[in-house]
């Protein structure tokens, strides 16, 4: 049997609508916070579910060589190419043709409903076979699935079915029986008072597909489950044509290697899958008679990307030695602020010189591109050295593979001798990679693999030397004081006794034996990269299959995650038990008490004058200047948003570098810059002992370090900040809306317990404001959202407890509640008792 390619499959769905799928049962369905409730359907619409989630799986990975059809028995009608060639197999009808699947094949199988007449699954397999291996006549090599789902319960003729057997192997087909309630030892279920004919049909699949080189046979709930599995996508990369050379082959030919590779990817980044923005269609001329005609559906459309670009001339305007100004991209003008507005102006495209950042500065780039290196395509051995100096931190990228010619036996040996003298003397090479002619170069390493029956390389770019961060900090064990001398006791300087507990902690918490005992009795490793998954691709994947093949997500909510994404959530409880007495005796020894942060001093960090010239890029944590200015003016979040300027004013002719920098200086090193002519001034020279302009950021009083943009309430001071702002009058929706959401906020961090008093206290006043100024509406979506939140996972259930002891005060606002104060709501009292209860 050939190995399975990724893709380059035709898989045959084979469908039962006999009148027996028409029985309605009850499906017990899991929403995402592990509830349980029964959705009644029938045993068709059931089966359906796991068809569509196969064909999803198919337009998921968008493979033109990944195809299916759809064969139904029980049908009305009779249509199939046997059939219409020597008659017979009635009731067999070719619903789907075999091609690549999309959304219409989803709504094609979403129409199939019961018929009134019974049908035969063999007569449907054959016709099945056929069609699959007359479609396939000139593709041998592709692999064959049929997939056949049914209830059992229609009478099936299974005279020379060994014929069809013998078929199936020879056209190496792989076939798998779902079946709606029948017996499976794997999840287990048996099935009581099952009919005679569904008995025998059983009995009869079981043995058909234990007679067959690849067959199985499951229950349909089992395989629904299954489904939702996390899977690694396999795919077959294609092998790219290159050179490798070693030495000079243009001026030392004698002297100098080349070789005919292929590379290939090793392996590949992958991400959850992306979403798209949709809104309602504004109607126009054109589809308004559509709109009467159908008043109840509303029409969404996909927003499109729409970039334009403002500059606030307001702010700097005070400012008259900056030569350029940064221009930022916006795609929605904040309308609730007319005065930022006006001060925004409009600049086209065209006016803009694309820049790029260098250090501190921008390097305008009139044609958009800097000229390119003659390059020429290959891969270019630089030199040689030992392994034991490879930094395997650097190597953060895909890997891939280095193959010599596949069809050149000559230039095989080469490579296989270079792979073997590199392995033997344990060295890896620095290589000079470039895709194409012309294209800029790439830097990494190639490292030797040695295998049975081939011998490669590995190729793994690496980074620049200016792209590399390093960050420094003090020793941990060696604390020297302001006269030289080396301590040797102090708090900050551990004891042999609390590194001799952090020792036992740290063994006490190897998970090399905490997983479960193979045959012979040993422990295994509790993690496994291979069975690993990546929790964010798969369930949004799941999310997005359920989606597709249910009709009602509120009815048919969406299941909790499958146990294997959730396999590495929580630590194993052997290693929490047996790490519980080291983790006390940390405790003791180091006197850890909750509510007591651990006294880190951080050293201050001494602001320097800036030089004439290029300077590093500032590192993401750096903390940047807020630039003096004869006037300040405090500028809004919306403002910083759209424009923000900043130009030291020793560095005349520069686009600085702004506080906002930091956080989109890793996602693209260039920009858009304005140029603006101001005469040149020569800048007065900063002594060694002259004054900053401004003090540093993290003491500028003008940013609030804990309040998010946009927002009048900050984390650090949020009762204070809310009893400031309810003093003004008219502010108290915004103050509601925004102190909940700092709460929300503070309960989800780490080390929350330490302001639990503080958020209760926040909550009281908040709710005290909600009943007076007619805000009930907010503080009972807010306590909704909040409890949600706590008791979710992780969440924080402690707090909830809290909240609980403390009882009706915070819990929602009755109708009764809400009257006295001449306010109204939905809640009965009942509902409040039973929500804090």
């Amino acid at each position: 049997m050939p190995a399975e390619r990724a893709g380059y499959t035709v898989t045959m769905f084979v469908i039962d609508t006999s009148p027996s799928m028409a029985n309605i049962r009850s499906v017990e369905m899991q929403n995402s916070a592990g509830e349980t409730t029964a959705v009644e359907m029938s045993n068709l619409q059931w089966s359906l579910q796991y068809v569509k989630l196969k064909i999803q799986e198919m337009i998921f990975n968008g493979r033109k060589t990944d195809q299916c059809g759809v064969i139904v028995f029980g049908a009305e009608d009779t249509k199939n190419i046997i059939h219409a060639e020597h008659g017979g197999y009635d009731n067999v009808l070719e619903y789907i043709p075999i091609g690549q699947p999309n959304a219409s094949t989803i709504a094609k199988i979403d129409a199939l409903e019961p018929s009134t007449v019974a049908g035969d699954s063999m007569d449907a397999l054959i016709v099945a076979i056929e069609t699959q291996a007359r479609y396939l006549a000139s593709k041998k090599t592709w692999t064959r699935k049929i997939t056949i789902v049914t209830d059992g319960e229609s009478p099936i003729e299974v005279e020379d079915w060994e014929a069809t057997v013998t078929k199936m192997d020879a056209l190496n087909i792989t076939l798998v029986i779902v079946g709606v309630d029948f017996d499976d030892e794997y999840m287990p279920y048996t099935e009581p008072n099952k009919s005679h004919i569904k008995r025998a049909n059983e009995e009869f699949y079981k043995i058909l597909t234990s007679s067959m080189h690849s067959g199985d046979i499951g229950n349909i709930a089992y395989a629904i489950r299954e489904t939702a599995a996390p899977e690694v996508k396999v795919v077959k990369s294609a092998l790219l044509g290159t050179v490798l050379r070693i030495g000079d082959v243009e001026t030392r030919a004698d002297e100098a290697i080349e070789l005919s590779v292929k590379a290939s990817k090793a392996t590949a980044m992958a991400r959850p899958k992306s979403w798209k923005k949709f809104a309602l269609r504004e109607s126009n001329r054109e589809d308004e008679m559509q709109v009467e005609q159908d008043k109840d559906k509303a029409v969404f459309a996909q927003l499109k990307m729409k970039t334009e670009y403002f500059i606030d001339r307001n702010a700097g305007a005070d400012d008259d030695e900056d030569d350029e100004i940064k221009v930022e991209e916006e795609e929605l003008l904040d309308e609730g602020n007319p005065e930022v507005k006006k001060s925004l102006e409009k600049i086209e495209k065209e006016e803009l010189v694309r820049g790029f950042k260098y250090g501190t500065t921008y390097a305008p780039c009139p044609d958009g591109q800097f000229p390119r290196l003659q390059t020429r395509k290959g891969i270019d051995i630089c030199g040689f050295f030992p392994e034991k100096n490879f930094r395997r931190e650097l190597s953060m990228g895909d890997i891939q593979y280095i193959w010599a010619d596949p069809s050149s036996p000559q230039q095989q040996v080469a490579l296989s001798s270079i792979v073997q003298a590199m392995a033997d003397t344990k060295r890896m090479a620095i290589a000079r990679w470039v895709s194409r002619d012309g294209m800029d170069p790439k830097m990494g390493v190639l490292t030797p693999v040695v295998q049975d029956n081939v011998h490669f390389l590995l190729w793994s770019q690496m980074p620049f030397a200016d792209d590399v961060r390093k960050y420094t900090f003090a020793s941990l064990d060696t604390l020297i004081n302001k006269k030289g001398q080396v301590l040797k006791e102090h708090p900050y300087l551990p004891t042999e006794e609390q590194l001799e507990a952090m020792d036992k902690f740290v063994d006490a918490m190897d998970l090399v034996d905490a997983g479960d005992k193979d045959e012979e009795g040993n422990r295994t490793p509790w993690f496994d990269p291979s069975l690993s998954f990546n929790p964010a691709i798969h369930r949004v994947k799941q999310a997005m299959f359920h989606a597709a093949v249910v009709k009602d997500v509120v009815s048919n909510p969406l299941p909790p995650p499958h146990p294997e994404t959730l396999k590495y959530f929580d630590p194993p409880k052997r290693v929490l038990k047996r790490a519980r007495a080291a983790v006390e005796e940390c405790k003791a020894v180091f006197k850890v008490k909750e509510g007591k942060p651990c006294p880190i001093v951080l050293p201050k960090k001494v602001a320097r004058a800036k030089v004439n010239g290029h300077e590093h890029a500032n590192d993401e944590d750096d903390d940047l200047l807020l630039l003096d200015r004869k006037q300040p003016v405090e500028r809004t979040p919306s403002q910083m948003s759209v424009v923000e300027e900043a130009a030291p004013a020793s560095s005349k002719g520069k686009a600085p570098a702004n506080a906002e920098d930091s956080a989109t200086e890793s996602e693209s090193e260039e920009e858009l810059l304005l140029e603006k002519k101001v005469p040149s001034t020569p800048a007065p020279k900063q002594g060694r002992g002259a004054p900053l302009p401004t003090p540093a950021r993290s003491v500028s009083p003008m940013i609030d370090a804990g309040r998010a943009p946009g927002r009048i309430i900050g984390n650090t001071y949020p009762l204070k900040d809310f009893q400031k702002n309810l003093a003004q009058g008219d502010v108290v929706s915004k103050a509601v809306e925004d102190l909940s959401a700092v709460i929300a906020e503070v309960v989800m961090k780490p080390f929350s317990s330490r302001r639990t008093d503080e958020m209760l206290q926040c909550m009281t006043t908040l709710r005290k404001t909600c009943l007076e100024e007619d805000e009930i509406d907010a503080w009972n979506a807010f306590i909704r959202d909040l409890k949600s939140k706590c008791l979710s996972r992780p969440g924080n259930p402690g707090f909830w407890q809290h909240v609980k002891k403390v009882g009706r005060d915070l819990g929602l606002i009755s109708k009764q509640e809400a009257k006295k104060q001449g306010g109204d709501s939905d809640v009965s009292e009942n509902e409040a008792g039973e929500f804090i209860s």
